[in-house]
């Protein structure tokens, strides 16, 4: 299986829109005021996965999901995105999974980890 879509919620369409193409997700779709798809850029010539945007009223954010965009340099993406005004993004740290990650919320509340793990994500020295 590969990935091919995640969808999450948004209250404030325009906003959402607005956040998710600072931080880097090229629009496909425009369809306001309640859907938005963006495809993810990719270095390697593949298939791009594709995420959504679904206006929603009354959405809270919540614990669920949690969605995973890899990064070639979290350091400056850190930098880029904190100097376009996103606050809500945590300082980079290492983890003990090798990985190194950065947590932030959408505007509507969704939890995000923007990561870098190279070729540790598909081969750590655990895998089987």
């Amino acid at each position: 299986m590969r990935l091919n879509q995640v969808t999450v919620p948004c209250v404030e369409y325009e906003v959402s829109v607005a956040f998710y193409k600072t931080l880097g997700l090229i629009q496909i779709v425009d369809s306001p005021p309640r859907y938005a798809r963006f495809e993810c850029p990719v270095s390697d010539g593949g298939e791009p996965a594709t995420f959504s945007l679904h206006k929603v009223d009354g959405w809270q954010g919540s614990d669920d999901p949690l969605v995973y965009f890899e990064v070639d340099d979290l350091d400056a993406e850190h930098t880029r995105l904190t100097a376009a005004g996103i606050s809500s993004l945590s300082p980079p740290r290492d983890q003990s999974w090798q990985w190194r990650e950065a947590r932030l919320r959408d505007p509507a509340g969704n939890r995000l980890c923007l990561y870098q793990a190279g070729r540790k994500r598909r081969f750590p020295p655990w895998r089987i």
